[in-house]
């Protein structure tokens, strides 16, 4: 007889994990399924996010950080660097190591809360309403049961036609984390998130970068006002970003790089040849070997899961969270979700506010954001006004040497409540809680002016924004 649980999770990213910690924490028998593995075989949970995404990324991007300070700052804070060098595999290897430790930790996390792991994909037999049998498939194949099932499959790199990933010369995020040696020439495909974070990993330890991106506009997601300041900031650095492009025949070439033809926004014919390229144009619901059919699991035209507000799905008792679901694809949003189903589960009222759920691109500057832009509000004809404030108005930024970007608020015209909070510069990622925090209280933009903030502070830029709301600024 199959071993029984309440709750069998079906992926231990980073809305998996968190999903079966919290169902173990409300009492029920839980048990996480997930493939992930080392070199080496071992088990390593934490999905895309943890092996080959957020934090991977976020461990190169501070170490590339460092490598660009000690080149170019360092001597405007009198500190004298001579013989600067890179030892890259020292620098994956840092990277590997902080993967290692978030892997260990969420086993160590599933021990605490007596959660039962199974190392493998795991894949619907049978079932209805009153049980549904999961196979695992590893080193070893058993079948266990539950009466709940959270589907958590995260999501997969979208490959461009005609060009598949080979993770040598065309890389999805997974290649462009791991590249051996600095390219000379690095393509882009896309000005996504992940497209941008991996080009500055890259273009910041020697890398020429160029950007190819089919939209006529930079970062159509972000305030209008954000993008045009990010937009500038990142070609002063070099990034070679070009705009409402085609993209054509794209020709892996093996040891000689890819070529990529392409048609600029006027219609010229162009190529670009690099060494590598990242192709980085979004991402598709993982359902690889669910076996959904089996149980009649309903899917969309993406291939997402089918769920509610609740995210129920067309079947009893199974649910699906993250990725593989409808909404945004972020790490923080997944674990809101399983922690809201797993209280669903016992009859509490599992709560996620996707007006509130924070958006972070990890570049320099850093961009984030909360709630509506600028033309979103414009195109549902919400009276609102703006207020902004610039960091380099603000003392701590003037005193790490990091004036870039600009904190703006949007709040409605007649009640002050805030609608939407946009912050390119310095720490935003950190910057933007505040904003979150304030926007789930439905608080005003005259709250946080009146909020006393620590000074010196890049947060003081957060609380100027607000009083320029009302046009009363006092450092600028």
């Amino acid at each position: 007889m199959s071993k029984q649980f309440d709750v069998v999770v079906i992926g231990g990213g980073p809305g998996g994990y968190i999903a079966a910690i919290r169902a173990a924490q409300l009492g029920l028998s839980a048990a996480c399924i997930d493939e992930w593995k080392t070199q080496d075989g071992k088990p390593a949970p934490g999905g895309t996010c943890t092996n080959v995404g957020c934090i991977p990324s976020k461990a190169l991007l501070q170490s590339s950080e460092h490598f660009e300070h000690a080149g170019k700052h360092f001597g405007d804070h009198g500190i004298q660097v001579s013989g600067l060098g890179l030892d890259l595999a020292k620098m994956l290897g840092r990277k590997n190591a902080v993967v290692k430790q978030n892997n260990e930790g969420i086993l160590y996390l599933f021990k605490k809360n007596k959660v039962s792991f199974f190392h493998g994909r795991g894949s619907f037999v049978k079932g209805d309403g009153s049980g549904y049998e999961i196979k695992v498939s590893g080193a070893s194949e058993e079948t266990i049961t539950g009466k709940h099932v959270i589907v958590a499959t995260g999501s997969n790199p979208r490959a461009l036609p005609g060009a598949a990933f080979d993770e040598e010369n065309i890389l999805s995020n997974d290649g462009a984390l791991r590249i051996p040696q600095v390219p000379k020439k690095l393509g882009l495909i896309g000005s996504g998130v992940i497209g941008l974070e991996m080009g500055s990993v890259w273009r910041r330890l020697g890398s020429e970068v160029t950007v190819l991106e089919a939209l006529p506009t930079f970062l159509g997601a972000v305030d209008e006002q954000i993008a045009k300041e990010a937009h500038k900031a990142f070609t002063k650095q070099g990034l070679k970003i070009e705009l409402g492009v085609k993209v054509g025949e794209v020709k892996n070439n093996g040891a000689k790089g890819v070529s990529i033809a392409w048609t600029d926004a006027k219609g010229g014919a162009q190529t670009l040849q690099v060494d590598k390229l990242i192709v980085s144009i979004g991402r598709v619901p993982n359902t690889v070997g669910l076996n959904p059919e089996a149980v009649g699991l309903k899917l969309d035209e993406r291939g997402a899961i089918v769920v509610d507000d609740d995210c129920r799905t067309s079947l009893p008792n199974v649910w699906a969270i993250g990725d593989v679901v409808r909404g945004p694809m972020l790490a923080h949003k997944a674990e809101e979700e399983g922690v809201a189903v797993a209280e669903r589960i016992v009859g509490q009222h599992g709560h996620v506010n996707f007006n509130t759920i924070p958006w972070v691109i990890y570049t320099s500057p850093e961009i984030a954001w909360v709630g509506q832009t600028e033309q979103q509000l414009k195109a549902a004809g919400v009276k609102y006004k703006a207020g902004t404030f610039p960091f380099m108005a603000n003392g701590r930024a003037r005193a790490l040497g990091d004036t870039t970007g600009m904190v703006k608020f949007l709040a409605h015209a007649e009640s002050d409540e805030i609608l939407g909070v946009h912050i390119v510069g310095p720490m935003a990622s950190e910057l933007i809680s505040e904003a979150v925090v304030a926007m789930e209280f439905r608080a005003s933009a005259e709250d946080i002016a009146r909020i006393c903030h620590a000074h010196p502070s890049l947060s003081e830029a957060t609380k100027e924004a607000a009083l320029a709301v009302d046009k009363r600024t006092l450092n600028f």
